[in-house]
């Protein structure tokens, strides 16, 4: 996996399927050589067949891996557009890219457009066990949070008799937790977020169970923009975790400002 004679500096993406593909698009345009890193086959599916895109699968359990990963693949730009919860890995790029002294350029979506209707339904929470203010004791409670905490959350509220149900993803991994958690399986739907008008689950989903409050992330992606669009509709009140902190000092939330970069320094 090397640079043809013609190309530019070599860059890496580690990124799920919204940002990445169009981050590597633009980068494929201006004859970079591409690196795209993805958890599963399926985020690869995401991407365009391109003779200087290569896609790696799996992983990266620890700082040595992505040490190893730059310099076997002589990588001169990092890109972390992964899920701002997705903190972990975030924090091991900086260390390993630390060591070798190369900058991670860090892409994060603007909260600044999603946030569009703040009203009486709608509530930031520092932690997912920070509802306040509400009944909760024979609520109906969605929790859209991922699968990894699921269990966690569930048992709290649970404690405070909310009926629990929950949307998780289509992955193996997902679904192992969801049906792992305390929550009953009849009250779980595994679903992918659609961007297709015609096709929102979700809607019905709450409707169906007479949904009160919802709980999910502050990722600044589709799903949060079509929670809060259902909030905003139903005035089923929504509680959104807030997005951690990157202390990353090249932070982008344009795909042009953050190719420019990358330009600039090359």
């Amino acid at each position: 996996m090397h640079n043809k004679s013609n190309c530019h500096e070599n860059v890496w993406i580690l990124s799920g399927t919204a940002d990445g593909p169009i981050i590597a698009d633009k980068l494929l345009e201006l004859k970079f050589s591409v690196f795209v890193s993805v958890v599963s086959y399926r985020g690869s599916k995401a991407y365009t067949f391109n003779e200087n895109l290569y896609i790696k699968i799996g992983r990266l359990n620890n700082v040595t891996e992505i040490q190893n990963f730059i310099k076997k693949n002589d990588i001169k730009h990092v890109i972390d557009a992964t899920h701002p919860f997705a903190t972990e890995i975030s924090k091991n790029l900086i260390a390993a890219c630390v060591q070798l002294d190369k900058p991670v350029l860090r892409f994060e979506r603007s909260l600044k457009d999603i946030n569009s209707h703040v009203n009486s339904t709608f509530q930031i929470i520092d932690d997912f066990k920070d509802i306040r203010g509400c009944e909760i004791k024979g609520k109906n409670l969605l929790l859209a949070i991922g699968s990894r905490s699921i269990d966690k959350v569930a048992g709290y509220y649970k404690t405070l008799g909310a009926n629990l149900f929950a949307r998780i993803i289509a992955t193996p991994k997902s679904v192992l937790e969801g049906f792992s958690s305390c929550i009953e399986n009849s009250n779980i739907a595994i679903l992918n977020p659609t961007k297709l008008n015609t096709c929102r689950l979700e809607y019905y989903l709450c409707h169906y169970w007479n949904i009160d409050y919802i709980i999910c992330r502050e990722s600044g992606g589709y799903p949060q923009r079509l929670w809060e669009e259902i909030s905003y509709s139903s005035k089923i009140k929504l509680f959104l975790l807030k997005r951690p902190k990157v202390r990353n000092k090249l932070i982008f939330s344009s795909y042009d400002d953050l190719i420019k970069n990358i330009n600039l320094n090359t």
